[in-house]
């Protein structure tokens, strides 16, 4: 009987399983006989506890009863939950009700460690990265890799504008409460003090704004802000309807009107239309449910400074759905996103792009969402979770 080696075996169980091709070469740098180990040791009861654990990180049709364990450990690393140099997420599942599995993933885990300092000795790699270099292209590769300092506790303020209940009943935003705490939940988990202003008028809103960005940030790492809200194209609007320009509010923490926030990254995430299109669903899995409603609001532009990023929930003259129940589809990805990965260092760019990928696939009642990241970063933002 001819033999066959353990990739060999992994991509013929997934064959066998109907996996698609392109699913199963993705993982040609995953530790391919750990995960089939793991795989074949698990009952079917300890496959139902995975996939319910899975509930919150996965779409319900990756984790039906007809999934594999192998499917499932495909998404997962589709999905950034798995990955070659990072299995505690899996662990501290597998330690629930399999903790003799769980030892097995830490002795890989030590094994591996253990042959990477060998090879080290061996092989020793030059610490000389980028060379000195002049001018702007040597600039921008010492800047290549670098992360911003979160060093300070608080990190910084996370101020959020949440405008639920407008003049005009018609206009009220059900559903923003819900995003409102989780945004809570997320920042006060990484440190920041976290402060919600709920139902501004337009000039509050600015007013508001101009007043964190008057705060001595000295101490501070970083600034947040999200603006949840209706509005026009360029503008967020008060529960007056009066219009407030977000290229405005933006300014207010430039280097000029803000020094103590130079040189350190200034986030914006806002939850609003971008105009009244639709963008049409082409045929793609549906992984949503219930009533949505829309925010008809802003397109944004930001000054040309550095170290700013801002999230919008749609890209230019689209509409963005958000369900009175659960709240919008962009900021709960968000959260549950960050709640994933800030854990695994992952930058808060590379997190907003699984957002983007996330709200793409979704089928919004026929509808389709795509957000948008603009960003004068300069480095990698990084949110340090305590210990």
């Amino acid at each position: 009987m001819k033999q066959f080696s353990v990739n060999c075996l992994f991509c013929l169980h997934c064959c066998l399983m109907n996996i698609p091709a392109e699913l199963f070469m993705t993982h040609e740098f995953l530790p391919l006989q750990l995960l089939y180990g793991i795989a074949e040791d698990l009952t079917s009861e300890d496959v139902r506890s995975v996939k319910f654990l899975l509930q919150k990180q996965l779409p319900k049709n990756k984790l039906q009863e007809n999934a594999s364990m192998l499917q499932v450990f495909l998404e997962m690393e589709r999905n950034g939950i798995i990955k070659e140099d990072n299995l505690t997420m899996l662990k501290d599942m597998l330690q629930r009700f399999r903790v003799d599995i769980k030892k097995k993933i830490d002795a890989y885990e030590g094994k591996k460690r253990e042959n990477y300092s060998r090879e080290e000795v061996c092989h020793p790699v030059s610490v000389s990265v980028y060379p000195e270099e002049k001018g702007a292209e040597g600039e921008a590769a010492k800047l290549h890799g670098k992360i911003y300092k979160m060093k300070n506790n608080p990190h910084g303020y996370c101020l959020i504008l949440n405008n639920h209940i407008f003049k005009n009943p018609c206009y009220n935003r059900e559903g923003t409460l819900q995003d409102g705490e989780a945004v809570k939940r997320v920042f006060k988990w990484l440190q920041f003090e976290t402060v919600e202003y709920m139902d501004l008028e337009g000039k509050e809103i600015r007013d508001t704004v101009k007043e964190y960005s008057k705060k001595d940030h000295r101490y501070m790492d970083c600034f947040v802000c999200f603006i949840f809200s209706h509005g026009e194209k360029d503008k967020i609007k008060g529960v007056d309807d009066e219009c407030v320009n977000i290229d405005d509010l933006v300014s207010y923490f430039t280097g000029t009107n803000c020094p103590s926030l130079a040189g350190k990254p200034k986030v914006f995430i806002i939850q609003a239309c971008q105009g009244s299109g639709h963008h049409p669903s082409v045929a793609v899995e549906s992984d949503s449910s219930g009533h949505l409603e829309v925010d008809a609001s802003p397109l944004t532009s930001i000054p040309d400074k550095a170290d700013i990023l801002i999230g919008m929930a749609t890209v230019e003259d689209y509409k963005c759905y958000r369900s009175p129940k659960t709240g919008s589809v962009y900021i709960q990805s968000l959260c549950e996103k960050m709640e994933l990965l800030c854990p695994l260092r992952t930058d808060l760019t590379a997190i907003l792009t699984e957002v983007n990928n996330e709200v793409a696939r979704r089928d919004l009642k026929g509808f389709k969402q795509m957000p948008k990241i603009t960003s004068t970063l300069l480095k990698r933002l990084i949110f340090e979770v305590p210990q």
